[in-house]
């Protein structure tokens, strides 16, 4: 594309932008003399400049504008709606116009500004790529959307009716684009286009067909995920698991099963829990590490579909179990379910394999062993379930599945037992105990067998989640976790586990999201089963800031894992950094329909409204019902951060009565005291003492922090807020400055993003109201956490209320039904 006339130099920290486009193009434009060329094209250009939605873009800021040659692209940043509203009045316009002869072409995606050779401002990505292909499919007078924008549209009832499915388009290279026609009052133009009309040859052209909420292939692989998903996670903790919470039994499915099954793979399974039928009940992590062994063992093999443990493990009551229900919820054909019995030095371990879909019990077996044999029938009893299910099996596949995890059954135990423990580390609350548990336990299992593999692995893991969190942000911390990796990877050097441990090793210790990518690549070679892989993959992504490689790789993570509630919630968050709040509030609505009492899935729906549109009350009333329900719930869904949202002392004593008094880790990743909260509420109700006390002690905590670890850019941040809450206006001007050199957006843009909004709310408490505005609007040009809700309702922002500039963007961040 050619540049635009006016020169902006790009913030190199924001590379990445999701962008709603329109794309423009005169038809027959090069049939036309030179003369009339310029004519038209000086005639259209002001035609687009006179709309409301150019204008109030452009207003805003939130505009960038190309000429092609023979039309123009328009990017805007605030809504799909924009576009497709501004491509109608376009159509408008037209009317008086008839010489100009438009085609239009509307698409979401993801576009990098980047400077040509003279200069100026240009944008490229894969999201100007696909609105070309859009706006290719038409002919003169159409305004064609891509599916992935119908989706959006269709989510408001008056867009609903002017959206007609026309199927797919190749385009260039063979190609396929599916597209929906706008149009509506004589705008836009209702006929099929001619390349959709050829489309099928001798066929009949498609007929035309009003959607009320259409759906993508990739919406659609979402709804039938969600059908057996929820999420219930703590979004700023990444690369970890929390323990599955019971799950209601879902609805039946409306279609048939015959139907749902047709499309699911014929080598699929899902390993259930084993039943522990030894008297001594402490044996159940003995039966579940059984199953899980199995599970494991098959998921080594690439030619077989295996569900991981998290989703299969809220099975667990087998006397409810309908597996036919279970395989269409899993997403797979046949199922495997067992028991476990230990007495003394003998096990015996059951086992039968059903298909799902005919409710035919395949094969079944009983092992009747010495305990000491019991890895051996884990691998005998994958071995089978393969050639039951016809799977292909490489030699090194074999070959894994034969290795025994270790010969001590008393580490196998402890090692189980940590694995239990890591299962539940994303709720802050509880994850500093559950890792240091889980750290010594596995120091034990290691210690008995130095050969235990999986134990190393695990192990530096927890070390890495340790430093990750804050927790013990520290060098002898960071450097167990790379000796547990490291002899790991001597025990074996081409164990996918191992380097799967060493990517999250470069992902907590160093952010090194290339070497991590590159680890998670050979990990996936023999880990093809591995859904982590893929969740592990999308949260890099995510810190990349690319945002649709994220969630395509989550929705992968989520076919191998439906049941996963991290996974889940991480999906959620993604689309809520990117203000896709629609998106976000299905997720959370389909999780709801499975699981209506779970408490912090219920807040967090209730907060997309305050994000989203400002609307407290949701919250108030969701967090009102779930205490006086189970008021042990309390710390778990209420924070000080929303709570100040409402703006009453109530509030502000309830949500410090609940925040524990040892801190809570922030999203950026460091231990924020209560006494920080504290000097807040102080501060917002006038008491300056108060305040002054509480942020000196606050200050003493962080302080502590940063010693051990002075580069440690998310305490260096927070020391630089409460410095300006003491109103040591340069300390906290440079700590906030030096907390985004050492973390910019480029290198991550999560906890990127959250310490420039910290300094952002610095410049606001030190009165640095220009900087703070300018910073403000910096961070709403990409994804971000920093909402209309916010921004409209949160005191930190009270220094800038009343100023023009900060009630615009504030505005601009508004729903459409806020802004009428």
């Amino acid at each position: 594309m050619n540049a635009q006339d006016t020169s902006a130099e790009p913030t190199p920290d924001l590379q990445l932008e999701i962008a709603h486009l329109l794309l423009i193009d005169v038809v027959g434009y090069s049939k036309l003399l030179v003369n009339e060329q310029i004519e038209l094209l000086q005639e259209l250009n002001q035609i687009v400049r006179n709309t409301e939605c150019f204008r109030a873009a452009e207003a805003s800021g939130k505009l960038i504008r190309v000429p092609t040659g023979d039309g123009m692209a328009l990017a805007f940043f605030h809504s799909p709606e924009e576009p497709a509203r501004c491509a109608l009045e376009i159509s408008r316009a037209l009317r008086g116009h008839p010489v100009i002869r438009l085609r239009m072409g509307v698409h979401s995606g993801p576009v990098n500004r980047v400077r040509d050779v003279n200069d100026k401002t240009n944008i490229a990505g894969s999201g100007i790529n696909v609105a070309q292909r859009v706006m290719d499919c038409g002919d003169a007078g159409h305004i064609l959307l891509s599916r992935h924008v119908a989706d959006d549209l269709s989510e408001y009832r008056h867009w609903q009716p002017y959206l007609h499915d026309m199927g797919e388009c190749e385009v260039k290279h063979g190609l396929r684009v599916h597209v929906f026609n706008l149009y509506k009052d004589g705008l836009g133009n209702p006929e099929v286009p001619e390349k959709l009309r050829q489309r099928k040859g001798r066929k009949q052209a498609p007929a035309l067909r009003k959607i009320s909420a259409p759906r993508s292939p990739k919406t659609v692989r979402i709804a039938a995920l969600l059908v057996a998903a929820i999420g219930l996670v703590i979004g700023s903790l990444v690369f970890f698991h929390r323990a599955p919470t019971p799950m209601a039994r879902a609805p039946a499915p409306k279609a048939t099963a015959t139907t749902v099954l047709a499309a699911i793979p014929e080598k699929s399974i899902a390993v259930l829990p084993f039943q522990n039928l030894s008297d001594e009940k402490a044996n159940a992590y003995f039966a579940d590490g059984v199953q899980d062994e199995i599970l494991t063992d098959l998921a080594k093999v690439a030619d077989l579909k295996v569900i991981s443990r998290t989703s299969v493990m809220q099975y667990r009551d087998a006397a409810a179990r309908n597996l036919r229900e279970i395989a269409q919820q899993l997403g797979v054909a046949h199922v495997l379910e067992g028991s476990v019995q230990r007495a003394a030095n003998r096990v015996r371990v059951s086992a039968q394999l059903i298909d799902a879909r005919t409710d035919t019990h395949l094969w079944a077996e009983h092992y009747d062993r010495d305990l000491a044999d019991v890895f051996a029938i884990q691998s005998e009893i994958a071995k089978t379930i393969a050639d039951q299910l016809q799977a292909k099996i490489s030699l090194s596949e074999k070959a894994a599945i034969e290795k025994v995890p270790t010969t001590d059954l008393v580490a196998f135990d402890l090692y189980e037992r940590a694995k239990a423990l890591w299962a539940d580390v994303t709720d802050p609350l509880h994850a500093q105990k559950n890792l240091s548990e889980a750290a010594q336990l596995l120091n034990e299992a290691v210690a008995r067998d130095p050969q235990f593999l999986l134990a190393w692995c695990l192990l530096s893991r927890v070390h890495g989640a340790l430093y990750w969190t804050g927790h013990d942000h520290t060098q002898p911390r960071l450097d167990l976790a790379n000796e547990a990796v490291q002899t790991a990877l001597r025990l074996q050097p081409d164990a996918g586990e191992a380097h799967r441990a060493l990517a999250t090793y470069y992902y907590y210790g160093f952010r090194d999201y290339v070497r991590a990518s590159s680890e998670l690549a050979i990990a996936r070679r023999s880990l093809p089963n591995d859904a982590e892989i893929f969740l592990y993959t999308g949260l890099i992504d995510r810190r990349e800031g690319q945002w649709e490689k994220a969630t395509h790789n989550m929705e992968r993570a989520l076919e191998l894992d439906p049941r996963n509630l991290f996974t889940l919630q991480q999906l959620a968050l993604t689309y809520s950094t990117q203000h896709r709040y629609t998106d976000a509030a299905r997720i959370y609505d389909s999780a709801l329909r499975l699981v209506p009492g779970d408490p912090y899935t219920r807040i967090l729906r209730a907060l997309v409204e305050l994000d989203w549109r400002a609307d407290i009350k949701p919250f108030q009333t969701t967090l009102g019902t779930v205490v006086a329900e189970n008021p042990s719930a309390a710390p778990d869904v209420d924070t000080p951060f929303y709570a100040l949202c409402e703006r009453t002392a109530a509030a502000a004593a309830r949500a410090l009565t609940n925040y524990p008094r040892d801190g809570v880790t922030t999203e950026y990743g460091v231990n924020c005291p209560r006494a920080y909260w504290e000097g807040v509420v102080a501060r917002g109700q006038g008491d300056s003492a108060k305040a002054q006390a509480a942020f000196i002690a606050a200050r003493s905590t962080v302080e502590k922090i940063w010693a051990k670890q002075p580069d440690f850019a998310a305490a260096i941040s927070l020391l630089g807020v409460i410095d300006a809450g003491l109103g040591r206006k340069e300390d906290a001007l440079r700590e906030g400055r030096r907390a985004c050199e050492l973390l910019p957006i480029s290198k991550d843009a999560i906890s990127g993003v959250a310490l420039a909004t910290n300094l952002a709310q610095i410049y606001a408490w030190t009165g640095e109201k220009d900087r703070a505005i300018e910073q403000i609007a910096a961070v709403e040009r990409i994804p971000n956490s920093l909402s209309y809700g916010l921004l409209k309702l949160h005191p930190y922002w009270d220094p800038l209320r009343g100023d023009p500039r900060f009630e615009k963007i504030v505005a601009s961040l508004a729903p459409n039904d806020a802004k009428q």
